[in-house]
C-alpha cells in the first residue's frame, strides 16, 4: 500500500521541475493522486476500514488546494497537470 522511494523518485523525475524538485505543488499533487489511488483500491476490499477512509479524505482535500492554487498560479499548467493525471474537474 505504501509508495517505495523508486516509485517517489520516479514520480518527482517526471511532474518536478528537475529530478530533486520534491516541493513542487505539481509534484506534491502527483505524489497526492497516486497515495489516493492506493488508498482507494485498499478500501475497495476493506469497506470498514474507517481510519483508513478519514486519512483518503484529508489527502483528498490537500490535494485539491494546492490544485486550486495551481489554477490561480497559472491555469495552462493545472489543465497540463489534470489531463496528464486524469483527474476529473
Amino acid at each position: 500500500m505504501n509508495i517505495t522511494t523508486e516509485e517517489k523518485k520516479e514520480i518527482f523525475a517526471k511532474f518536478g521541475k528537475d529530478a530533486g524538485d520534491t516541493g513542487s505543488s505539481e509534484a506534491q499533487v502527483a505524489l497526492f493522486t497516486e497515495r489516493i489511488n492506493r488508498l482507494t483500491e485498499h478500501l475497495r476490499e476493506h469497506k470498514k476500514d474507517f481510519s483508513t477512509r478519514l486519512g483518503l479524505l484529508k489527502l483528498v482535500g490537500k490535494r485539491r488546494r494546492l490544485l486550486n492554487y495551481i489554477m490561480k498560479k497559472d491555469i495552462e499548467a493545472y489543465r497540463k497537470l489534470i489531463a496528464e493525471l486524469g483527474i476529473r474537474k
